[in-house]
């Protein structure tokens, strides 16, 4: 009994490194450039076993999707502990600000993902990373709505204005290998969290 459990502890200890591995590598090298090898490499597993996780490259990139939503959930979970809307949103800038050596160098890992996926013909990926774009969307408008703001912005299109903005400086300072662009579009971005009333 004891070694069954342990196999399946191992098993999905050994699944879990390499859906982490799968979003890591994938997002330094892109989907077109990275090899089951690469990731299995990443993990610190045999190749081979790699297949018997996951059968095709696509159900990697799935995988390192759940990556991407489990790290958001995890924010947001976070974020949620703080009291005040704002407090959240202004944190969650933050939170990006940190990243931005990561962003100078490879990009947003959902966005850049996302942009490469939809560059294909299926129509099928490309759609669940935008589901993960659309997470971030709708508990940054839940937040805007807790803010009960007077204007006559929408919550909704607020959010938008503030993952647009988080996605532009993650392009800008990936494109111009510019961490410090993270740090001055945030800085605007807290600033604008700031002076909405």
């Amino acid at each position: 009994m004891t070694n069954s459990v342990d196999r399946r502890v191992r098993a999905s200890q050994k699944r879990q490194r390499l859906m982490a591995a799968a979003a890591r590598v994938l997002h330094e090298q892109g989907v077109e450039r990275t090899t089951l090898a690469d990731i299995a490499r990443e993990a610190d597993v045999p190749v081979g076993n790699v297949y018997y996780y996951f059968k095709t490259k696509d159900e990697l990139v799935r995988a390192a999707l759940g990556e991407h939503t489990a790290h958001l959930d995890e924010l947001t979970a976070r974020l949620d502990r703080l009291p005040d809307p704002r407090d959240r949103l202004k944190a969650l800038v933050e939170a990006w600000v940190e990243q931005r050596d990561v962003a100078a160098r490879y990009g947003c890992p959902t966005g850049t993902l996302a942009t490469e996926l939809g560059k294909r013909g299926d129509g099928t990926l490309d759609a669940e990373a935008g589901a993960v774009i659309r997470r971030l969307l709708d508990w940054a408008a839940r937040q805007f709505r807790e803010m009960r703001l007077s204007g006559p912005d929408d919550p909704d299109d607020l959010a938008l204005t503030l993952v647009a903005g988080y996605q532009g400086m993650s392009l800008l300072a990936n494109a111009l290998r510019d961490p410090g662009v993270m740090t001055r579009e945030g800085a605007r971005l807290l600033d604008w969290l700031g002076s909405l009333r």
